[in-house]
């Protein structure tokens, strides 16, 4: 249960805050120069976390496609 609702979270994220983050991120990398170190891993991780769901549904849907 708690295995799904991670899964769930994370597919979550990605296809619903996917957009927002990057056009935010991208706004603010060219509006401001990245001097602090926590400023450079939260984007990182958001970045991560949004590339793993898409990561994660992909093979769920491919699993789907081919029946499984």
């Amino acid at each position: 249960m708690k295995n799904n609702f991670l899964k769930y979270t994370v597919i979550w994220i990605s296809q619903n805050l996917a957009i927002p983050f990057w056009m935010v991120g991208h706004i603010h990398l060219s509006i401001h120069s990245f001097h602090d170190v926590y400023e450079i891993i939260s984007s990182l991780l958001l970045h991560v976390i949004v590339a793993i769901g898409f990561f994660i549904d992909y093979n769920e849907q491919k699993s789907k496609e081919n029946g499984n």
